[in-house]
């Protein structure tokens, strides 16, 4: 399983982003590592392009076969613990 956030460094959701995976992976650190993506960047576009993210920021749970198993697109950004709920029935 994998935590994937793509978002945009430069914007006005850039605090908020990085607040919600600074306090995810403090409160949730049992293993799990979340990554973060700029879509500024080619891997961060190139990715945000596999999975048809049409909104920023987006967060992926994926599979270890790097299907999707949810995803959420924009703002407001999504509770902690349902994020958590999908990324640690995953396994």
């Amino acid at each position: 399983m994998k935590l994937l956030v793509l978002y945009r460094p430069d914007s006005e959701h850039s605090r908020d982003v990085e607040s919600f995976v600074r306090d995810f992976q403090r409160l949730y650190e049992v293993g799990k590592k979340v990554e973060v993506l700029s879509i500024n960047t080619r891997d961060g576009s190139a990715t945000a392009s596999l999975y048809d993210v049409m909104s920023y920021p987006a967060i992926l749970v994926l599979a270890n076969d790097g299907s999707v198993i949810n995803m959420w697109q924009g703002l407001p950004m999504p509770l902690m613990n349902e994020v958590a709920g999908y990324a640690y029935n995953s396994d």
